[in-house]
């Protein structure tokens, strides 16, 4: 049988990617290698704006906690802002995960779970992609499985460890009443825990999730930047630990080959200082799986209008992840300098949280940063101790 596509992957992307499709009359097999639901590693924040991709209604059930604002630490320096509009909301990544998967299975697309890809190659006009225990043909392949795994390599060189981040992450039980007394309607993050990175606290129903990420290169000994971390913030209990690697956002890599795309993690679609990469996987899954419906549909068999998905996605957001790397590195090549005005100055954040919003690009931010800097802001925290 030969599928107009196959999706390899059931995460946020190849969900997305499955809608898509199916609406689009596709004849689409979507192979995931774990049985739904299943825990997912991830703070659990997911923005509003990754909300606004979906063609239905997010349900009420799956939000844990509204999200308004953050709270950012570095060093003995904490600011705590809020927007007058939510920006995000924390969920748990199995039940999502598991919730979108069904809502691209509404779609009509034919789903096998437990199936894992051990290879995916490319043929005259079609693509063979093998499991464990089959063989599949399809017109085209997205390759939707995150960051873990080496099947993006088909299409895309090895990230060096520059260009990926390690991340720690456990789960803290809690009760909601301490939970809020603590933390409401904000998140956590702390600078200078981790290279090129942060550790955070997520507010979540019932418990916190707590974690670390940073730069591969720069974080050599994870698992005991995490324990001083909990125990730097009170968390003193023996906790599991559960990793996983997210890429640095903003490298340009190659996303397709021939009949092969990548989506999401896969393709490198992550902000470079916030990790933020539900937004991205959910709207490239859509784009590829549009563009693919559009190859099909128009009948152009040398693939030139594949180019378009790169474009699009260009478009929408691939100048925004090429500048949260330009800002990742500025504020950390000069940390004990850029956090310390970063976490004293309320216009500073007011603004960063209009980022995470998506209601201002990183280039915006920048530019606003240039334009009304102020030299007091240096000298105020140069002067101060450290």
């Amino acid at each position: 049988m030969m599928y107009d596509l196959i999706i390899v992957g059931g995460g946020p992307a190849g969900s997305a990617a499955g809608r898509i499709a199916g609406r689009a009359g596709l004849k689409t097999l979507l192979l995931e290698k774990e049985i739904f639901p299943r825990y997912k590693p991830c703070g659990g924040a997911l923005s509003d704006h990754a909300i606004s991709h979906f063609d239905f209604e997010f349900p009420d059930e799956l939000i844990e906690k509204e999200l308004y604002g953050a709270r950012i630490c570095f060093r003995d320096r904490v600011i705590e802002r809020y927007k007058d509009y939510r920006i995000a909301v924390t969920i748990t990544r199995s039940k999502l995960d598991n919730f979108l998967l069904s809502k691209a299975q509404e779609s009509g697309i034919e789903i096998l779970q437990g199936e894992k890809v051990i290879s995916i190659s490319n043929e005259d006009d079609y693509v063979q992609v093998k499991t464990k225990n089959s063989s599949y043909e399809s017109r085209f392949v997205i390759i939707a499985t995150g960051s873990q795994g080496t099947l993006k390599n088909i299409v895309r060189r090895k990230d060096s460890k520059k260009e990926y981040g390690v991340c720690i992450v456990t789960e803290v039980e809690e009760e909601n009443e301490r939970i809020d007394n603590y933390i409401r309607d904000s998140i956590e993050m702390r600078f200078g825990v981790a290279g090129m990175g942060y550790g955070w606290i997520f507010p979540h129903d019932n418990y916190y999730s707590v974690g670390i990420g940073g730069l591969a290169s720069l974080l050599s000994d994870p698992n005991s930047a995490m324990r001083e971390y909990l125990e730097d913030n009170g968390f003193k209990e023996k906790y599991r630990f559960n990793g996983h690697v997210i890429p640095c956002g903003g490298y340009k890599r190659k996303i397709t080959d021939q009949r092969i795309l990548l989506s999401g993690d896969a393709a490198g679609f992550v902000d470079a200082f916030s990790g933020e990469g539900l937004a991205y996987a959910i709207r490239s899954g859509q784009i590829a799986a549009e563009v693919i419906s559009e190859t099909l549909h128009t009948g152009n068999k040398d693939l030139t209008h594949l180019r378009e998905y790169e474009k699009r996605c260009d478009l929408e957001f691939g100048e925004h992840l090429k500048y949260s790397l330009v800002f990742a590195k500025m504020m950390h090549n000069f940390p004990e300098i850029s956090f310390k005005i970063f976490t004293s100055e309320e216009a500073i954040i007011d603004r960063f949280l209009e980022v995470a919003a998506f209601r201002l690009t990183y280039k915006e931010y920048l530019k606003w940063l240039i334009f009304n800097f102020r030299p007091g802001w240096l000298l105020k925290n140069i002067s101060r101790k450290a």
